[in-house]
């Protein structure tokens, strides 16, 4: 796994995991900004990650990050609505 970033300059969020064999694969959120929000717009895993797990700790890590940052998040792709409709931890992040 890479860690986390935030690619500012193509409003993306971005980590890499390693697939079954080896091979680092991109799971990503493209979003706006709205001030101090980040509308999450997509949500994308490599395919060869789908079904591992790796969305969902690329979201874990996505919400970790927001709220260090102090950032609110307004989910628009469904996998991130169901997501944090599914981690209550994270309700303090929702715009």
């Amino acid at each position: 796994m890479t860690d986390f970033r935030d690619v500012q300059t193509k409003h993306r969020f971005e980590q890499g995991f390693a697939d079954d064999g080896g091979e680092l694969r991109a799971v990503f959120a493209d979003y706006a900004i709205q001030g101090s929000t980040r509308v999450i717009l997509h949500v994308e895993a490599d395919p060869a990650l789908r079904g591992s797990g790796a969305a969902g700790r690329f979201m874990q890590a996505l919400a970790e990050h927001a709220r260090a940052e102090n950032l609110k998040l307004a989910p628009r792709c469904g996998y991130a609505v169901a997501w944090l409709k599914r981690h209550p931890e994270f309700d303090d992040l929702a715009a």
